[in-house]
Parts: C-alpha cells; structure tokens; sequence
C-alpha cells in the first residue's frame, strides 16, 4: 500500500525518484545489494543483486515501477490512494506493475524463512518508463552490459490466462505508434451556413480510418502481414492446447462478435494489430457546438509480431494514406499546401517504437522455467507470444540474453485504464511462483 501511494508517471521527475528510493529499500530490507542505473535524462532502473556460492546460472526478474498517465476523474477512489475493497486492492500500478515487486519481496522472505536457498545468482532491473514506451532502456542495457550479463531474463509482468490458470509467455509484441491530423477550413465553421459544402475533417478521418480494416478486423493495408515469422510446430501446438476462454470472455466483456475472422483470440495475438486509440474533433458532451471542424485527429497503435519491423509497419500505414488521396506533411501544413491540395494529412511517427521478441519453448532453459513454475502452480498455459508490448528485443539484441515472460496480475485487472486493481488470490498465487523461481 505504501508503494501504491507514490504518484508513479514516468514524467514527474521527483515522484519517479522517491519510487526508485522506495524499491532500493524494499530490496535492501531484504539483504539485496543495489543501486540505481543512470543515464542522462531518464528515470533510474533499480538494479539488485544477490550472489549464490556454485551458482549454476544467473537470473534476472525484470519489472517496472512507474504506470501509465491517467484521468483521476474516472476512478471510483483516487488512483494513488490505494483501497481494498471485495478482495482486490485498487490502486495504479496495483496490478502493472508494482505487485511484482511485492511478490518478490515477500518471497525472498519466504524463502529465508524456510531455509531454502538460492541455487543462481539474482539479478533485479526493475524499470522506471516502461509505460512511456522504454525510450531509455536499449541505453541503459549498453551501458551496464557487463553488469547485467546472464542466462535469462524472466519478465514480471502481464496477466495470467483468462481461465485464471497460471501462464509463461515466450514473446510480446511490439509497437509502433502514429498520430494523424486531418485539415479542413481554416477556421471552424458553422454547419448550416458551410455544411454539404466545406469538407468534413472528422468525416475524412472516418473514412481514411474505416479503410483500413475490413468488417472481419482484418487490416487491409498492402503488405501489412508481409514478414511474419511462422511459429514452430512446439508454439502451434502450444496455442492449439491453450484453454478456450472466448464464450465466456465474451459474456465477461458483454460483446455480441467478435473480429478475427472466427479465429481465437490466442490465434489472433500471433498477428499484428491496428487498433485506433484516441480520435477527436472539435469538442464533445455539453461543449459540442454545431460547426464543421477546422482538424480531426486520430492516434494508432500498431501491435507487431516476431519478423515486422516498426519503421516498416509505420511506412506501410503513410503509403497506405496516399493511396488514399491524402497529400502527407510532418508538420502543421500552411495556406499554400492546403490550397494546392485537396486532402492533406499531418503524420507523425512517434519515438520510442520497437519489435517483436520470441523465444524458442525448447531451449533447456524454457524447459527449466515451465517444470519449475508447475511444480508451484500446477499445469500452466504456454504460449509463444504475450498481447501486451515488452520491449524484449532490446535485451535479446544487446545483452545477447532470452527472455521469458512469468505473469502474475489477474486478467481483469484493468490495467492501463481506471480502477486498476490486483486480486489478493493472484498476489498470493505470484509469490508461490516467484519463490519457486527464485530457487530455481
């Protein structure tokens, strides 16, 4: 709860710190050496480590500890007033992704207390701008590359399998992330005196949005899945074992279909995504006025997969917008451009984008990790990619280093949205698993 209370924005600078002071503590409490990994301009990744003598193997947990930005308007209680309530505490970062940290904390105890040791050497990263898209991360690997040198990362975040069974992820996704503005008067104007006559931005945006995706959610820009890199016969028969959790997730959700062409949803995470997470024109609710907008923005997230590079994903997006019609600018067009063309868009790529990441289900040491994490949590699910985006190639291509994602956090945990929460069962249920794979 005390760590639930610090405002965790990778953007507010001093609240970031005082996260970084109070994870260096729970460590430390703990016997654990640490100390902060700087770069300039960024939040500290918190690094621990504990030495076990004959150490077969060295293992680093990864997590992070700040969350995503937020509208404190939305929640039911104040986001950084963490409240238990049915079970489940509810905070930011409850679930994604200081519970983690917690669990492993409170296993380290546990496991002192039982006596049984440590059969690797520990490491702990623990991130401070994963929400912000990790801009500083592939930085702080470079420069700490013999520090953090080992046999594999184990990613701490994420959720388990809706069927609440325990499951290990070998990949994630990656993303890229482009913004759209489309023009229209110079100025807003009013829809009775201009309307069936000025364009619409709001309505070209809609249209130039609607292109891109047909009524079965498959992306229709030219090229899109090009590059996919096939899952093994030991990932497709993973996913083929998976628990089909889709009837009842869509009772759960209260959706009449889905897309997908009748594909389930642990088919569809092995596929790149496009999905529109911000539109707006002009104003909204009780300030919406009737004018025809001057702007209509939009923002996507684009969901990559092992063999699609982001910058490809985002060039393949911008051809597909010229098909279209649309004259395409980088910054805020003036009077000459949008009078020389009919329909003009502003596209920004935004920073911080990266790929995909697998790792194969039959390297000795992904066999290790799933013997391990089901002699604490029983049979698990397996599968070769997470929904969710990790920056896990950064550790791959710069550490040299495979990656295997352990999550705790329960599936409804609202993560990334308002009353974000963790329930205490899979708090409780983390700490048996990280115990087990501490002693691994």
């Amino acid at each position: 709860m005390d760590l639930l209370a610090i405002p965790n924005l990778a953007s507010d600078g001093p609240n970031i710190r005082r996260n970084a002071a109070a994870v260096s503590a729970i460590l430390e409490k703990r016997g654990v050496k640490t100390r902060l990994l700087e770069v300039p301009n960024a939040p500290p990744a918190v690094f621990g480590e504990i030495d076990s003598p004959d150490a077969a193997r060295t293992v680093v947990f990864y997590a992070h500890y700040d969350g995503q930005p937020l509208d404190p308007k939305e929640w039911a209680t104040p986001p950084w007033q963490p409240v238990l309530r049915e079970g489940r505490v509810y905070a930011r970062s409850a679930s994604d992704d200081k519970a983690p940290i917690i669990a492993i904390a409170t296993a380290l105890d546990a496991l002192h207390a039982s006596g049984i040791p440590l059969r690797a050497n520990i490491k702990f990263v623990f991130e401070g701008e994963e929400e912000a898209g990790s801009p500083h991360l592939a930085s702080i690997l470079a420069k700490y590359k013999d520090l953090l040198a080992s046999d594999v990362w184990l990613i701490c975040d994420g959720p388990v399998h809706p069927s609440r069974r325990q499951q290990i992820v070998f990949g994630a996704r990656g993303i890229t992330t482009v913004d759209i503005t489309i023009y229209g008067p110079k100025r807003e104007l009013h829809s009775g005196h201009y309307g069936n006559w000025a364009p619409n931005p709001a309505m070209m945006l809609a249209r130039l949005l609607a292109s891109m995706k047909d009524d079965d959610g498959r992306v229709t820009i030219d090229r899109f899945y090009d590059g996919i890199q096939p899952l093994s016969e030991t990932e497709r028969r993973a996913v083929a074992e998976a628990p089909d959790v889709d009837r009842d997730l869509m009772r759960e959700l209260w959706l009449g279909s889905t897309e997908g062409g009748g594909k389930k949803l642990v088919e569809l995470l092995n596929l790149p995504s496009l999905n529109i997470r911000e539109m707006s024109a002009a104003r909204t609710g009780a300030q919406a006025s009737n004018v025809i907008p001057a702007t209509a923005t939009a923002s996507i997230d684009i969901r990559l997969v092992k063999g699609i590079d982001h910058d490809v994903a985002a060039r393949r997006m911008i051809d597909h917008i010229r098909k279209q019609g649309y004259y395409v600018v980088e910054r805020d067009p003036d009077a000459q451009t949008r009078l020389s063309h009919a329909k003009v868009a502003k596209v920004i790529v935004e920073p911080g984008g990266y790929n995909a990441a697998r790792t194969s289900m039959d390297l000795p040491i992904s066999q290790l990790v799933l013997r391990t994490a089901e002699s604490a949590r029983g049979p698990v699910v397996k599968l070769p990619t997470m929904g969710g985006s990790v920056p896990l190639y950064m550790i791959e291509e710069i550490l040299h280093a495979p990656t295997i994602t352990v999550p705790i956090a329960n599936h409804d945990n609202n993560q990334h949205s308002f009353d974000e929460n963790i329930r205490l069962e899979n708090l409780w249920d983390g700490i048996d698993l990280l115990a087990a794979l501490l002693a691994m």
